[in-house]
């Protein structure tokens, strides 16, 4: 269901506004309402991203490296002894 909207626009910006509905070979109500479209989307996807980046955060990575047994095998430094 569409709804109607009123909306108040320079005139300078209301004339370019009609070039480019032309050149997209829409009117200035179809623009508007694919530019709102793309915005909504836009913060959709970024919403999903941000959820997904944020459950990655809460699990560890996984480098594939092996781990260090104890302290002094990290340590150890045979050439000095």
């Amino acid at each position: 269901m569409k709804q109607n909207l009123t909306l108040a626009i320079d005139k300078r910006l209301l004339k370019r506004a009609r070039v480019v509905a032309a050149q997209r070979g829409t009117s200035i109500s179809g623009v508007l309402a694919q530019e709102l479209g793309r915005l909504v989307d836009g913060q959709e996807a970024y919403a999903q991203a941000k959820r997904k980046a944020l459950v990655y955060l809460q699990s560890p990575f996984r480098l594939g490296g092996t781990g260090i047994r104890d302290r002094e095998a990290l340590h150890e430094r045979q050439d000095l002894r």
